[in-house]
C-alpha cells in the first residue's frame, strides 16, 4: 500500500507561485507513474502532470505548459509541482496520485493511490 500526503496549497494572486509536495510511505515509487491532478467545484477531476518515477518524460496538461513543473526528490521520496504564473482557472483542490503501468494516465482510473488533496485559490 501507499499512502500519498499533499502540502504547500494556499490563497496566492494572480500571477504568483505556489510549490505543491507530494511525500509518499509505503512501498517505493520507481515502478508507479506519478502525476498530478485537479478539481474545480463542479467539474471533474483532471489530469494536470505526471511522469514515471524512475525517469522519463514528463507530461502536462496543455494550459499549464511552460508554467508548471513536475519533479521529485528521490532521497525524501517526494514529488513536488511547482506552479508559477498562476491564473484564477488554476484554483483547484489539488491531488497527487500513484498508479502502476498499463493505465491511461490521463484520466484518474489510471491511477490507484491518491492523497487527500490541497487546496490552490488563485485571486484575480
Amino acid at each position: 500500500q501507499v499512502r500519498l500526503v499533499e502540502s504547500g496549497g494556499g490563497l496566492v494572486q494572480a500571477g504568483g507561485s505556489l510549490r505543491l509536495s507530494c511525500a509518499a510511505s509505503g512501498r517505493t515509487f520507481s515502478s508507479y507513474t506519478v502525476g498530478w491532478f485537479r478539481q474545480a467545484p463542479g467539474k471533474e477531476r483532471e489530469f494536470v502532470a505526471r511522469f514515471w518515477w524512475s525517469g522519463g518524460n514528463t507530461y502536462y496538461k496543455d494550459s499549464v505548459k511552460g508554467r508548471f513543473t513536475i519533479s521529485r526528490d528521490n532521497a525524501k521520496n517526494t514529488v513536488y509541482l511547482q506552479m508559477n504564473s498562476l491564473k484564477p482557472e488554476d484554483t483547484a483542490v489539488y491531488y497527487c496520485a500513484a498508479g502502476r503501468a498499463g493505465g491511461n494516465y490521463y484520466y484518474p482510473d489510471g491511477y490507484d493511490y491518491w492523497g487527500q488533496g490541497t487546496q490552490v485559490t488563485v485571486s484575480s
